[in-house]
């Protein structure tokens, strides 16, 4: 029996194969300290409590019918005087979509916005962007990125095929790698943006659209900033679409309440896409995350909260992996700036192990930190960027402050028995 074209060349998830393997290695009994989720223990990180308690009250109240196919009023108009208030940004009500999540709506644009075959362009490593791609039957461009750049796409990269592409799908706070765009460098590419739509429109052509992927948006530590598109050139908004929602700032990951805003015509026709789809985050959740995201207090309160948990562990690791580096074990790490996640480098392709087995590639070397370690990350291959590439994610959602130092003295004991 054989599926469609389509199905049959779509690749599953390299982060759930690895899963697989972690869990596989628990059920014998082995300790495993996962660090390849991007998701939250929710015993460590629990949801705020008014935000849960919402959800029972608006279940009790039998509130359980279909909600709007654009999402609730009330939860649109707490969206948008939430942006308003917190990033001075000011979208309408129509000028939002709500979902199930940020995935229905990242599909969405690719479907709103472009033609079959028309050209994505992403930057890797990247969550997720070549499936959609894919899904939509677009062609791609892809630009890998450099560490020096912290991953995050410039205007240099983007420059060359600015006149070949139909969209380009970004995120900052970037998954996998916990860094942002500059100011600097996210103006250069909105000028490019908006001077080639300038050329396009003077021609009667399509626009070319930018994919604002902001779910991390709150989780930004230290001197860190959070820019925007259309904050930083008021000209993209009529090109920008962003992606946003409560899953990470708020450990809500299975909640489910995600949010678009972009024009108007864009959103209309992404809330058709999804009203056939049925992809709408629940009528309770929906009204309880409105009624939450007005109590001003409690969200500041829980968002300090969270950021102070989170951003220990990412410094407590940043620590832990430059100690190692300046004992002169072949790692590296980059300094985190926001969401969940750290970047890390192992550089072990061609050492040896105590029995003498040469780890000849990234899935070894990921293997072997696994098996020997007891540590499970993501190798950045996994998020499209080359085979060879030794940088990893590494999260925190899931760690407890007590775990940090073990695993980093596991990590040692596993890098010593190398030569």
């Amino acid at each position: 029996m054989k599926t469609s074209i389509l199905a049959e060349n779509l690749k599953g998830s390299a982060i759930i194969k690895l899963a697989g393997e972690v869990n596989a290695l628990k059920a014998k009994g082995e300790q495993i300290y996962n660090l390849t989720i991007g998701d939250f223990d929710s015993t460590i990180f629990p949801i705020p409590q008014e935000l849960k308690q919402e959800i029972v009250n608006a279940y009790e109240s039998d509130v359980t019918n279909y909600p709007a196919g654009n999402g609730e009023a009330s939860l649109r108009k707490s969206v948008s005087e939430f942006l308003s208030k917190i990033l001075k940004l000011n979208y309408k009500e129509n000028e939002i979509l709500i979902s199930g999540g940020a995935r229905p709506l990242i599909y969405a644009v690719y479907q709103a916005v472009l033609d079959i075959d028309d050209t994505v362009l992403y930057p890797v490593p990247s969550w997720n962007n070549d499936a959609y791609t894919y899904l939509a039957r677009n062609k791609e461009i892809v630009i890998e990125t450099l560490p020096e750049n912290k991953f995050m796409p410039t205007a240099e990269d983007i420059a060359p095929h600015i006149q070949n592409v139909n969209l380009i799908a970004v995120c900052s706070p970037l998954n996998p790698t916990g860094t942002t765009f500059d100011k600097e460098a996210l103006e250069q590419i909105c000028d490019l943006i908006v001077t080639e739509n300038q050329r396009r429109n003077s021609l009667g052509i399509k626009p070319l659209y930018l994919l604002y992927d902001q779910i991390y948006w709150q989780l930004t530590y230290g001197e860190t900033v959070h820019y925007n598109p259309v904050s930083l050139n008021p000209e993209m908004r009529d090109y920008t679409i962003f992606i946003d929602g409560i899953s990470k700032a708020f450990a809500a990951t299975g909640v489910r309440v995600g949010w678009a805003f972009g024009p108007d015509f864009i959103i209309d026709k992404m809330k058709d896409m999804l009203g056939h789809i049925g992809a709408w985050a629940p009528k309770p959740e929906q009204v309880a995350t409105g009624k939450y995201l007005e109590l001003n207090e409690k969200v500041s309160d829980y968002l300090t909260q969270i950021k102070s948990e989170l951003s220990f562990r990412l410094d407590e690791f940043y620590k832990g992996f430059n100690k190692l580096k300046n004992q002169g074990f072949p790692v590296d790490v980059i300094e985190p700036e926001a969401a969940l996640y750290l970047t890390v480098k192992f550089d072990l392709v061609g050492k040896k192990t105590e029995s003498g087995d040469v780890l000849n590639s990234i899935a070894e070397v990921t293997n072997y930190l696994l098996k020997d370690a007891k540590v499970a990350l993501v190798p950045f291959s996994a998020f499209g960027a080359s085979k060879d590439s030794n940088w990893f994610r590494l999260s925190v959602g899931t760690t407890k402050r007590e775990d940090i130092e073990i695993i980093i003295s596991q990590l040692k004991n596993s890098l010593e028995k190398l030569n």
